[in-house]
């Protein structure tokens, strides 16, 4: 009975250093969790009869330190959660590891080549339905400009001119900006504002108005400051047509000079900046805070194509591991909960980081030097019986 016990000890004892040396060796996996081998009795009827591992308990729940990688589709959870992954079997998987990447077909997927889970772009304040992040990889199309948004100091002290506007003539005017707006084909057009001042009443200013170089517009705009140097609160915008040439509609869009001063000092302009924008191509895709998945074009353009969706789940612990760094649903686990980052249990990112693993090396050192003497006190035990053993049968 002492062989079968001390033998059960040390068959025990080789599972458990399994399970030791597989988390020492993971020490430096990507969202690697450790696991611990539990030990429990063997009884014969009421009789003690061996030991055997009786379970062995995952220790999904404590997370590993971020390391920062520097780079835009790497990110960790801080906190509850897992990124969601399908494969091409359709079979979702949960998983730490937080490296992303664009697919040759167009989507986002993880290190294992599955299709990362998200949610689609919002839409009038409505997020898109969930599953597969499709990143336009192409080209994206030209949108014209509406709006002008113009904010500058128009100087106090300027002078008003003494002979009448004449573009080709700079004494004839104190300023001139430009201003670029695109068509409906991408196309950039210059809309010169030539700002005069008036010679009464001294607080206003004349802005007259040029397309791509020709001649000046009959419409005309006076911006009148208060005594405060400031325009009045509410003030309309400028309503202006360009016709391009290059086979592209009219553009219709206004001139806002909401914020433009007239204090005494340098005349300058602080913002000068058109919406719209031309066609763009595909330059890469980067991850924010949020679990927002950000396109970038070549016209400087920054669209959500997605957002990463994470899942919780009431028993992670008994979540099934199909590889060392991924999980499976079950019975036992519970359903998954699906958010985003940062929203309900969800953990937030942390971007450009990766979730290192969370094998404590001290801990497993001392649980292997354990492990070494438990082995050696079976081995005693054994040595011990087969000792008596033999003096039993010399004795016969």
């Amino acid at each position: 009975m002492s062989f079968n016990i001390a033998l059960s000890g040390i068959q025990a004892i080789n599972e458990q250093l399994e399970s030791v040396s597989h988390n020492i060796a993971n020490a430096g996996t990507y969202g690697f969790k450790s696991s611990r081998a539990n030990f429990s009795s063997v009884y014969a009827g009421e009789q003690a009869n061996g030991v055997q591992i009786g379970s062995v308990t995952q220790n999904i729940g404590r997370n590993g330190s971020a390391i920062g990688t520097g780079r835009g589709l790497d990110a960790s959870i801080q906190g509850r959660g897992f990124f969601v992954g399908r494969d091409s079997q359709g079979v979702l998987s949960y998983t730490r590891v937080g490296i992303f990447e664009p697919s040759k077909d167009g989507y986002l997927i993880d290190a294992s080549g599955r299709r990362a889970q998200g949610y689609g772009p919002t839409v009038n304040g409505v997020q898109g339905p969930m599953g597969d992040i499709r990143i336009p990889t192409g080209q994206i199309p030209a949108v014209a400009s509406t709006r002008v948004s113009y904010v500058g100091n128009l100087s106090a002290d300027w002078t008003a001119p003494a002979l009448p506007f004449d573009p080709a003539n700079a004494n004839t005017y104190n300023m001139v900006k430009q201003s670029v707006v695109y068509d409906a084909l991408g196309g950039e057009h210059t809309v010169s504002q030539y700002f005069v001042k008036a010679a009464a009443p001294a607080n206003t200013v004349t802005v007259h108005y040029a397309f791509d170089g020709g001649a000046p517009l009959a419409a005309t705009r006076n911006l009148s400051f208060g005594a405060n140097g400031q325009l009045p609160a509410g003030i309309p915008t400028t309503p202006l047509t360009l016709t391009p040439t290059n086979g592209a509609g009219p553009i219709n869009f206004a001139i806002d000079y909401t914020g433009t001063t007239q204090f005494a000092g340098e005349a300058n302009t602080t913002t000068n900046r058109p919406d719209g924008y031309p066609s763009g191509s595909f330059l890469g895709v980067d991850l924010a805070a949020d679990g927002s998945v950000v396109a970038k074009y070549s016209n400087d353009q920054r669209q959500i194509v997605g957002t990463l969706a994470l899942a919780t789940f009431a028993s992670e612990g008994n979540l099934t591991s199909i590889n060392d760094t991924s999980w499976v649903a079950n019975n036992s686990s519970g359903d998954p909960l699906y958010t985003t980052p940062g929203v309900g249990l969800g953990g937030k990112l942390a971007t450009s980081s990766l979730e290192g693993s969370n094998v404590d090396i001290t801990a497993e050192l001392v649980g292997l030097m354990t492990s070494q003497r438990n082995y050696q006190a079976n081995s005693k035990v054994i040595t011990a019986e087969n000792q008596m053993m033999q003096a039993l049968m010399q004795a016969l």
